[in-house]
């Protein structure tokens, strides 16, 4: 309740979360669509909404006469590698005759997915935000996201940038290229397992420890 709440004093006018996933379901009925929680104090939940139907949702919510969320301030990326999720459990237990409660902490093995995640206002109801966001299958060959420029021309440059350096892939792009890594540059440097190179080739005068590092490929005579 404390979570709803906090969405409805920043949404100001607009619909709950919940309402607005009910009216979402109601206009397109095969979307699958998830709140997801957020456990830091700014208790800002999102909606998670399903690639297939995410151009239709992100349509109606720009269109809708009572949302109209018009505007994209922010588009992002999430790396989520594979992780050992732990989730604490209780339950009752009987020992020696005597049934006490204890809890248990279960690992399950989370595969890793990519996300984009837009945050949505009106600009004519003077409401919002109200964040979407969209997952990958995974991090290497089903990277593949729908674009969502189509529908909030203030996505282009910022998909562009998730796609240079996160590695999503967003079909129906209207341009999409690297816009801040170079062409051939073969990594993505905002992934959490990426590592810096250590040969500092676009470094013209490494110093200090950079400068330490790049003597490791330096030929002999240029060590001495």
């Amino acid at each position: 309740m404390a979570a709803a709440r906090a969405d409805q004093s920043r949404l100001t006018n607009v619909d709950t979360l919940e309402q607005i996933k009910d009216r979402i379901t109601h206009v397109l009925p095969g979307a699958r669509l998830e709140i997801v929680a957020n456990e830091s104090p700014s208790a800002q939940r999102s909606l998670l909404v399903d690639n297939e139907h995410a151009v239709a949702i992100a349509t109606f919510l720009r269109d809708d006469a009572e949302l109209q969320l018009d505007y994209c301030s922010n588009a992002t990326g999430v790396d989520w590698p594979e992780a050992v999720v732990k989730t604490k459990i209780k339950k009752m237990v009987v020992t020696d005759g005597v049934e006490k409660e204890v809890e248990e902490t279960l690992e399950t093995l989370r595969s890793g997915y990519l996300e984009s995640v837009y945050h949505l206002y009106s600009m004519a109801k003077k409401h919002g935000p109200v964040i979407l966001r969209l997952r990958t299958e995974n991090r290497v060959d089903k990277n593949h996201l729908p674009s969502l420029t189509p529908v909030w021309r203030s996505c282009e440059y910022q998909e562009r940038e998730i796609f240079d350096l996160f590695g999503i892939v967003f079909d129906g792009h209207p341009d999409l290229r690297r816009i801040l890594m170079w062409d051939g540059f073969a990594d993505f440097p905002m992934r959490k397992d990426y590592v810096d190179p250590d040969d500092f080739e676009y470094e013209p005068t490494p110093h200090d420890d950079v400068l330490e590092r790049a003597k490791s490929h330096y030929p002999p005579e240029v060590k001495a």
